[in-house]
């Protein structure tokens, strides 16, 4: 408790921490779950996994280092021997969801909007960061599809919590992974050596070769990374501060389009599990490529854009 009497500690952290804490115990209700279910073919593998990482989403801020990188590479096993699976699920049947779309209708899109709206409001009015305010969005959220049905209780979402983890599986992990990479990458000095690299082809003083670097560069090392936050960090400091903003071009709208040029590679790689890969294993899509084919022309014709609005704009 003497993180949350901590006066020192701002309001917003404390209240990230409590969010960290429910995803912890769910995520440790999926793995307890999975490892009492028999119809589980693997049963242990899988209980290992989501405990894991159950313990160190909840508890990791009171668990010395040291124990959580053991914790994680226990965790990583499991995922890696493919020893993740599937257990029993409680999903609803067809006629359910369908009853249920024919009461509720488009008002389903209500509580999601109210999260990315909840997140907006506290990012802009309050101190307490978009994250506070994505977990109050899915606690209106929560009350709002209750009010929609007096069938939906706690453990309703529940099990449909576990019900997603099961399904996304090991993946669930990746964006936060590749976070994690990005911070690796520019402590060990990448963006440095990616510098050096294209001091020796990008013209000295030609902004919009920088550019056309630049955004090519974050569309790149984002299909690589699976995530733009990470890429961002790392070509900025390696091309975007040296050959772009170094002369004088806006840092407001070069680091805005700098990013959403990285979201063109987002659309095209697999790394980017959680927009190209889990709507495969949640559609039981056949082509587990079909979602990034049919994304990869407009990516393409965004980054034309993009490219060009920066260097008319700069």
């Amino acid at each position: 408790m003497k993180f949350f009497m901590d006066a020192g500690v701002a309001l917003g952290p404390k209240l990230l921490e409590v969010i960290y804490i429910i995803i912890g115990l769910i995520t440790l209700h999926t793995g307890i779950k999975n490892f009492m279910d028999k119809e589980n073919p693997s049963n242990i593998g899988t209980g290992i996994f989501w405990c894991s990482l159950g313990i160190v989403l909840a508890f990791g801020r009171w668990i010395p280092p040291m124990i959580n990188g053991v914790i994680i590479i226990v965790m990583t096993v499991p995922a890696i021997l493919q020893k993740v699976k599937i257990g029993k699920q409680y999903a609803p049947t067809q006629e359910e969801t369908r009853a249920a779309f024919n009461k509720i209708g488009m008002k389903i899109f209500i509580p999601a909007l109210t999260i990315g709206i909840c997140a907006i409001l506290f990012a802009i009015f309050t101190k307490l960061g978009a994250l506070v305010g994505i977990g109050a969005g899915i606690v209106v959220s929560i009350i709002v599809l209750m009010v929609y049905s007096p069938e939906n209780k706690l453990n309703v979402f529940l099990k449909d919590s576990e019900r997603l983890l099961s399904t996304v599986g090991p993946l669930s992990m990746l964006p936060m992974l590749l976070a994690s990479l990005g911070a690796i990458f520019t402590a060990a000095g990448v963006g440095e050596v990616i510098a050096k690299l294209v001091g020796n082809i990008v013209p000295q003083g030609n902004v919009n070769v920088g550019i056309v670097v630049y955004a090519i560069g974050m569309m790149l090392f984002t299909m690589i990374m699976g995530n733009a936050f990470a890429a961002i960090t790392v070509m900025t400091v390696g091309i975007g501060a040296p050959f772009v903003l170094a002369y004088g071009a806006n840092p407001v709208l070069i680091g805005m389009i700098a990013l959403t040029s990285g979201y063109c590679g987002t659309l095209c790689t697999p790394m980017a599990a959680n927009f190209n890969i889990v709507p495969v294993a949640m559609l039981d899509m056949k082509d587990r490529m079909g979602v990034i084919k049919n994304q990869v022309v407009p990516a393409l014709i965004m980054i034309t854009f993009q490219i060009f609005y920066m260097i008319l704009f700069k």
